[in-house]
């Protein structure tokens, strides 16, 4: 069995088997190595070289959550989960639990899709917005999976569609870039315009999924425990813990969230963008100077595994890199496929979901992809417009479903705080079964008829 299948295989089924992630991409790398013929030795090696690309992205979610904990003793987390409650009202009906539980998930999706193209800060919203919102959800019965499905699709649909924000690179700077760069010896030349034309039919797969996800699979009530979301250190027995909304705090959290969007958006850093936020809240007296390394701990406690799995991530890419088996993997489709242009659009998707999976980001993918993919592509006759669906496609389907993916990582940091949403089961699966599937089928379909 190719090393690259193996390696997937292996970290998909342990982690089904509710074995840690971090730990199910170590033992997935090792297996790999080992199949593609590397020594313990260079496996290992590859891994810790690997293990350097995630530590950025491991060191924005420990500064997020920091900046999230200092956000939450301002008490404007605390106001906007009253507002929701109120809407409610006394006798909580049916009818107003069902429209408010529409308006909670329409505005979480909204989030989402701005975080991508109109405010492009990706995931670093959720530990803010989210954990607050949990009490509600709980008084609503809200399956939280619905709203991981929503998440998901607000964090991957928009940059595979629109050229703004994070789509303008993802669509223009890698997707574009790679594949005329791939294409530029075969003749194949793609403008920008399109780009967008030929990511519309996979995406509507996955609005097919987001429905079905909505109304169908997660429709019924869903009923939590109501556990306190512990997101500062003042503890239990303190009798000032649950703290209420002041002005000045409302105004200083605005500020720190404002400067630290801000910051962001003019320096590309999560890390700086976290900190002067963090800064903000300290200097208005949100908590003093002294509490930082408290609030820091209490940050990084909230998102250690996903920084961790982040780290553990690249360094399973680093692997399946260095073994040479992805090339011989698409090499043995070639020989499967023969002269049947729908095998092969629909093998090229397969092939790509499991390179993918382990990786788990479509824009780190994408050129390993691309590199192979299109002169497949002009081998087997498919168009511009296909072979843009087709490697586009490929690369999105490590974003919308896989285990080490942030598109995944980031619904279940704030929908886990009290320990009531599985990763695999609540968050991954879920997104897999509602957007992998329908773009693998929107995918082929675009190949085909593009």
């Amino acid at each position: 069995m190719n090393a690259v299948i193996l390696a997937v295989l292996v970290m998909v089924g342990l982690s089904l088997a509710r074995v840690s992630v971090v730990l199910a991409l170590v033992v997935g790398a090792l297996v790999g190595g080992l199949a593609g013929g590397l020594s313990v030795e260079a496996t290992l090696a590859a891994f810790n070289d690997g293990v350097g690309g995630g530590a950025k992205v491991a060191l924005a979610y420990a500064t997020l959550g920091a900046f999230a904990v200092a956000i939450s003793r301002s008490g404007l987390p605390d106001l906007l989960a009253r507002r929701l409650i109120a809407l409610l009202g006394q006798e909580a009906s049916a009818k107003r639990q069902a429209a408010v539980k529409m308006l909670l998930l329409a505005a979480v999706l909204l989030v989402a899709i701005s975080s991508q193209n109109l405010i492009p800060v990706h995931i670093a919203f959720i530990p803010i917005l989210i954990p607050p919102l949990l009490k509600v959800m709980n008084q609503l019965r809200l399956d939280r999976r619905a709203v991981a499905c929503a998440l998901t699709f607000g964090l991957t649909a928009p940059y595979m569609l629109l050229p703004v924000g994070f789509g303008a690179i993802f669509l223009n700077d890698i997707l574009l870039a790679n594949i005329n760069r791939a294409g530029e010896a075969l003749g194949l030349e793609i403008g920008r315009g399109l780009v967008p034309l030929a990511m519309g039919v996979p995406v509507a797969g996955m609005a097919l999924g987001l429905l079905v996800a909505l109304f169908v699979s997660y429709r019924r009530p869903r009923d939590y425990e109501a556990l306190e979301v512990i997101t500062s250190n003042v503890p239990h027995h303190h009798p000032n813990r649950h703290l209420e909304p002041h002005a000045l705090g409302l105004v200083m959290s605005g500020l720190a969230i404002v400067a630290a969007l801000g910051i962001q958006l003019y320096t590309g850093s999560m890390v700086l963008g976290g900190l002067v936020g963090f800064a903000l809240l300290s200097l208005g007296g949100i908590f003093k100077w002294r509490e930082a390394d408290d609030l820091f701990t209490s940050g990084m406690r909230m998102m250690a595994l996903i920084g961790f799995i982040m780290i553990s991530a690249s360094g399973f890419a680093a692997v399946m890199t260095a073994t040479g088996q992805i090339e011989t993997l698409v090499a043995s489709s070639v020989e499967v496929i023969g002269d049947n242009r729908g095998l092969a659009a629909l093998l090229m998707l397969l092939v790509g979901l499991f390179i993918t999976l382990g990786i788990g980001s479509s824009f780190s993918t994408i050129p390993i992809i691309a590199a192979i993919f299109v002169p497949l592509a002009v081998q087997f006759g498919f168009s511009p417009l296909a072979t843009v669906a087709l490697v586009g496609t490929a690369a999105a389907l490590g974003d919308a479903g896989s285990p080490a993916s942030d598109s995944t990582l980031g619904p279940t940091s704030g929908l886990n705080v009290d320990r009531q949403h599985d990763h695999i089961w609540d968050s991954v699966v879920p997104t897999f079964l509602h957007y992998n599937i329908p773009l693998i089928g929107f995918g082929w379909l675009a190949a085909m008829l593009l």
